[in-house]
């Protein structure tokens, strides 16, 4: 539930991102974390410092639990940095602790910088540095109120001190909010230089099939067919057997032509795999369901996980004889479960581990995760694909 209104909420939530959960959100996940603690002993330090009051030790013990409370619960919810309403309690709470110290030169001041940091790598640059320049005003506003004593500020360290006061968190957001900008134009480079290596990948094996091994088929076919006459007259059943064969081979590569040049273009895992299901339980009367929701995947994963998914539900058409199958998708912790299920023959052992399935493994494997299948004779098969996203950026 956020604090803040609907209305702002829906505002600005196009500027927002989503709450950082790969490799660079991690990053500033720690920063945070490791600068509240820093912040909360440098605080506690401060007063244990002063000259002992009953008021210190209690200030001194509230800047140590909110720091705990604050680090303990972004360790077990770390989305609370992409959250609004998370940010307006703790920059309250930290703000609270400023006013309560009486002075503007707050032993607290470290902890609101380290507030900043979530907003800072999670709003866009814009909205950053207007949280910075607002964080500054309160502050000169709480500045007055504590009392600020303007003659002492007539000394150049003391009018240095204040400034820093003022001008820092603004140089805080901003600096954080380039760098998360940086990172992720890096990575939207990354991500479009791997789906080009893919897609050229796709080409290459498309060509080879169709100008290697499909004309090669039909080489052999056209071998046979004129030898057909002669050799009927031998062997007409192993004949027809090796021409049924031939055909069924050029229908394969015709249909792994047709996957190598599919792409998902912008649409979604869960919606391309029921376009593709669609197609397939079109041409074979044969029920197949797909439920669940991916998150936002780059597209190198994306693509590698439709074509799992594709190439499974193809292998249960193909060999299973299956009254209907079942594809899932859900997101179980940090990880994609990719899930095909069919009711058909099931596969024998040594069939698992044929070579058939390797392409679905080394697609598993170059994504990080692992393929399981399981299968029981006249019970059915069941797919795994489990892809880990916790060091990757999402959409």
């Amino acid at each position: 539930m956020t604090l803040l209104p609907r209305s702002w909420a829906a505002a600005v939530a196009p500027a927002l991102r989503v709450a950082p959960a790969g490799l660079h959100g991690r990053r500033w996940l720690w920063l945070l974390l490791g600068g509240r603690v820093g912040a909360a002993l440098v605080a506690a330090g401060l007063l244990a410092l002063r000259p002992a009051t009953d008021g210190d030790t209690l200030l001194a013990a509230l800047a140590l639990l909110w720091g705990a409370a604050s680090v303990v619960a972004l360790r077990l919810w770390p989305r609370l940095m992409g959250r609004p309403g998370a940010w307006v309690v703790d920059l309250a709470v930290v703000l609270g602790l400023v006013v309560a110290s009486g002075e503007w030169r707050s032993p607290f001041y470290l902890m609101a910088v380290s507030a900043l940091i979530a907003p800072a790598t999670t709003l866009t640059t814009g909205l950053a540095l207007a949280t910075g320049v607002g964080f500054t005003a309160v502050y000169f506003a709480l500045a007055m109120t504590l009392g600020i004593e303007w003659e002492t500020l007539t000394s150049t360290a003391r009018l240095e001190s204040f400034s820093t006061h003022l001008l820092m968190p603004i140089l805080v957001v901003v600096a954080l909010a380039q760098a998360t900008r940086l990172l992720n134009r890096l990575d939207a480079e990354r991500e479009r230089a791997e789906a080009l290596a893919l897609e050229g990948e796709r080409r290459r094996i498309a060509w080879e099939l169709h100008d290697s091994a499909k004309q090669r088929i039909h080489a052999a076919q056209l071998v046979l067919s004129s030898l057909a006459p002669a050799l009927e007259a031998v062997d007409a059943k192993r004949l027809r057997l090796a021409l049924d064969e031939l055909d069924g081979s050029v229908a394969d590569i015709e249909a792994s032509l047709t996957e190598l040049r599919t792409t998902l273009g912008g649409v979604r895992l869960e919606e391309a795999i029921r376009r593709r299901a669609a197609e397939l339980q079109a041409a074979s009367g044969v029920s197949i369901r797909v439920r669940g929701r991916a998150p936002s995947l780059p597209t190198f994963v994306a693509v590698h996980a439709y074509r799992v998914a594709s190439e499974a539900i193809s292998n249960a058409l193909r060999h299973a004889d299956p009254g209907s199958i079942d594809v899932s998708l859900e997101l179980q912790g940090q990880d994609l479960v990719l899930t095909v299920s069919d009711d058909g023959r099931g596969m024998p052992t040594d069939e698992v581990q044929s070579t058939g399935l390797e392409s679905m493994r080394t697609r598993a494997q170059t994504l990080g995760g692992r393929l399981r299948i399981h299968s029981v004779p006249r019970i059915g098969t069941r797919v795994v694909l489990e892809v880990p996203l916790r060091h990757r950026e999402l959409d």
